[in-house]
C-alpha cells in the first residue's frame, strides 16, 4: 500500500477519537470518565486478542506491558483527569504539543534529526488547535496542566518506543493493538473501581455508546494507529493527532448546534495545514548509514609471467 493510503487510513484513528466527546455527552452516564476509559480499552483488547489469537513471547511480555501502560493505562486516566480539571479546551491544547514531544524523543531514541520545518509545523498545529478550542474565562489548575502534559508525554513515548521496537516476527498490528489495549484496560480497572466505585446502571443508549467506543472508536482505531506506526515515521503519525480536537469541533458545529467563529475556522485551517505539510514532507533523516571499508588495491606483479593470462 502506498504512503498516501497509509496516511489516510491512519488519520481515521484520531478522527474517530474526535467523536468521543459527542458520544460521551449524548449517550453515556455523566461523571464516569475512568469507567468509560475501562469500557473503551479492556473489551476492545479482548476482542482483538480473540481475533489475533497470539500472545507475547520472551522479551515482548515486558515490551507489550510497557507500551500498554504508556499508550493506554497511564494515558487514559491522566487525560481524563486533565479534561475534568482544566477549563474549556485547554486539555486539548496541552495534548496538541504531542508532536513536539515526539520530535524530541525521536531525535534521542530513533536518531531522527528534527528540521526547522517540522518544529514550525508543531508550533503551528498547537496554535491552530488553541484557536479552535480555547474559551475565555476559567482559572488554570496546576494539577490539570501537569496531568495533561504527563498524558501527552506518556503517549508520545509510547509512539516512539513502538516505532523503535517494531513488531515481533509473525505478529501484525492487530496483535500489537490487542496486547496494549488489554494491558491498559487491566491497569485502568482497579483505578476506576477505587475512584468511582461500582459500575453505573446502563440503559440502551449507554450500551450502544459503549459498544461504539469499544469497537469502532478503540479496537478499529487503535489497530489503524499501530498499523500506521509501522508504515510511517513517528513524527508523521503523531502530527495526525490534532485531527482529533478539530473533528470534535466540527461535530459540535454539525450535530450539537455549536457555533464556529471566524477565529475558530482560521485555527482549523492552520492546524490542518500544519498536519498536511508534515505528511507531504520528506521523511526525517536518521544518522548516516555506515559505509563499507574501502577495498585495498591489488598489488601489481612486477614480474608478470608470459605463460599465464587472466581468465576474468
Amino acid at each position: 500500500m502506498n504512503r498516501l493510503a497509509t496516511v489516510l487510513l491512519t488519520a481515521l484513528a484520531p478522527v474517530s477519537w474526535g467523536t468521543t466527546y459527542a458520544v460521551t455527552t449524548e449517550f453515556l452516564p455523566a461523571d464516569r470518565p475512568l469507567f468509560t476509559a475501562l469500557m473503551r480499552a479492556l473489551p476492545a483488547g479482548l476482542v482483538l486478542l480473540a481475533i489475533a489469537r497470539v500472545l507475547p513471547r520472551g522479551v515482548w511480555w515486558g515490551k507489550a506491558a510497557a507500551l500498554g501502560a504508556l499508550n493506554i493505562g497511564a494515558f487514559f486516566p491522566l487525560f481524563f483527569l486533565s479534561a475534568y480539571r482544566l477549563p474549556g479546551g485547554l486539555a486539548a491544547v496541552v495534548g496538541s504539543v504531542g508532536p513536539l514531544f515526539v520530535v524530541g524523543l525521536s531525535a534521542v531514541l530513533l536518531g531522527q534529526r528534527p528540521t526547522a520545518r517540522t518544529l514550525l509545523a508543531g508550533v503551528a498545529a498547537a496554535f491552530g488547535v488553541s484557536l479552535v478550542v480555547l474559551r475565555a474565562g476559567g482559572a488554570l489548575d496546576a494539577v490539570g496542566v501537569l496531568a495533561g502534559l504527563a498524558s501527552t508525554a506518556s503517549m508520545s513515548a509510547g509512539v516512539v518506543l513502538a516505532k523503535r521496537w517494531g513488531r515481533p516476527d509473525g505478529v501484525g498490528p492487530l496483535g500489537l493493538a490487542a496486547w496494549q489495549l488489554t494491558v491498559g484496560g487491566l491497569l485502568v480497572a482497579p483505578v476506576a473501581f477505587l475512584v468511582e466505585g461500582a459500575p453505573p446502571a446502563l440503559d440502551g443508549r449507554a450500551v450502544g455508546g459503549y459498544l461504539y467506543l469499544a469497537l469502532a472508536n478503540t479496537a478499529v482505531a487503535y489497530w489503524l494507529w499501530f498499523r500506521g506506526i509501522g508504515g510511517l515515521t513517528a513524527t508523521q503519525v503523531t502530527f495526525l493527532g490534532p485531527l482529533s480536537p478539530l473533528t470534535a469541533a466540527v461535530i459540535g458545529w454539525a450535530v450539537l448546534d455549536e457555533s464556529l467563529t471566524a477565529l475558530q475556522l482560521t485555527g482549523i485551517a492552520i492546524a490542518f495545514t500544519a498536519t498536511t505539510t508534515t505528511q507531504l514532507s520528506p521523511r526525517p533523516q536518521g544518522p548516516p548509514a555506515p559505509q563499507p571499508p574501502p577495498r585495498k588495491p591489488r598489488p601489481l606483479n612486477p614480474h608478470p609471467s608470459p605463460t599465464h593470462h587472466s581468465t576474468r
